[in-house]
C-alpha cells in the first residue's frame, strides 16, 4: 500500500492534499518521462479534438495504476465522446444563459442607444457572475458525477445526484470544495506556465501541445484518488 493510502482523507488535513496532488503529479509524470511513444500517442489523442483522450482519461477514472497504455483507439473514441455527451449535458445551463447574456447584449448595441448599451454591458456583467456561481455549482456534482460514469459504463449514472450527494457527504463538504479549490489552483498555476510558454513563437504551440495531455492525467488522477478517498465503491 503506498503512503498516500495511509492517510486519514477524510480529516482532510493540510499534509492530505498535499499528497493527492504529489501522488496524481508523479503519476502524470511516470507515464510520459522516458516513454515516449505513449506521450507521442497521447499528443496524437489531444489532436484529435480531444476525445480519445477524454476515453483515456476514462480507464484513469476507474483507478488503472500505473497509467495504462494508449491503445485501443476505437473504444477509446467511443469513450470519449461519451464522456464529451456527459460534459455536454451539465453544460447547457451555461449554454443556455451565455446565449441570452450575449442575444441581448448584441440586440441593445445594434440599437445605438448609450442608455441601452449601458444597461447591456451590466447586464453582462451580471449574466457573467451568474454563470460562474453556476459553473461552480455544476462542476460539483459533476466532479463525481463523470467517476460513476467511468466506474458504471452508464451515463444515466453521471447524474444519479442521489448518488452522487452520498458520496459528496461521506467526503464531507467543506473538504470537497477545498479539494476542488486546490485543483483549480493548480489549474490557474499551469494556465500561468502555459501562457508564458505561449509567448515562444511555434515552440509555445508545440509545448502546449506536450503538456496538455500530462495535465488532462494529472487532473483525471487527482479526481480519481479524491473519489476513492470517500470509500466510494
Amino acid at each position: 500500500m503506498d503512503d498516500w493510502q495511509k492517510l486519514p482523507f477524510k480529516r482532510f488535513t493540510y499534509m492530505d492534499y498535499g499528497s493527492m496532488v504529489g501522488e496524481s503529479f508523479e503519476y502524470a509524470k511516470e507515464a510520459v518521462v522516458g516513454k515516449w511513444n505513449k506521450w507521442i500517442m497521447l499528443i496524437i489523442a489531444t489532436i484529435l479534438l480531444g476525445l480519445p483522450l477524454m476515453g483515456y482519461a476514462m480507464k484513469i477514472l476507474r483507478g488503472e495504476k500505473p497509467a495504462p497504455e494508449v491503445d485501443d483507439w476505437g473504444t477509446l473514441f467511443i469513450d470519449g465522446i461519451k464522456y464529451f455527451i456527459v460534459t455536454l449535458i451539465y453544460a447547457i445551463p451555461l449554454i443556455i444563459i451565455w446565449i441570452l447574456v450575449i442575444g441581448a447584449s448584441a440586440v441593445a448595441i445594434m440599437s445605438g442607444d448609450a442608455t441601452a448599451m449601458m444597461a447591456a454591458f451590466g447586464a453582462m456583467a451580471i449574466g457573467l457572475l451568474v454563470m460562474l456561481v453556476i459553473g461552480i455549482i455544476i462542476a460539483v456534482f459533476e466532479i463525481i458525477g463523470i467517476v460513476r460514469f467511468a466506474r458504471t459504463g452508464s451515463i444515466g449514472e453521471a447524474f444519479n445526484f442521489n448518488a452522487i450527494l452520498a458520496t459528496i457527504g461521506k467526503l464531507s463538504w467543506v473538504p470537497y470544495i477545498i479539494a476542488i479549490v486546490v485543483l483549480c489552483v493548480a489549474g490557474i498555476i499551469f494556465g500561468i506556465i502555459v501562457g508564458i510558454l505561449m509567448m515562444i513563437p511555434i515552440l509555445g504551440m508545440l509545448i502546449y501541445l506536450c503538456l496538455i495531455p500530462v495535465w488532462a492525467l494529472f487532473i483525471a488522477r487527482y479526481v480519481c484518488l479524491l473519489y476513492d478517498s470517500a470509500g466510494a465503491a
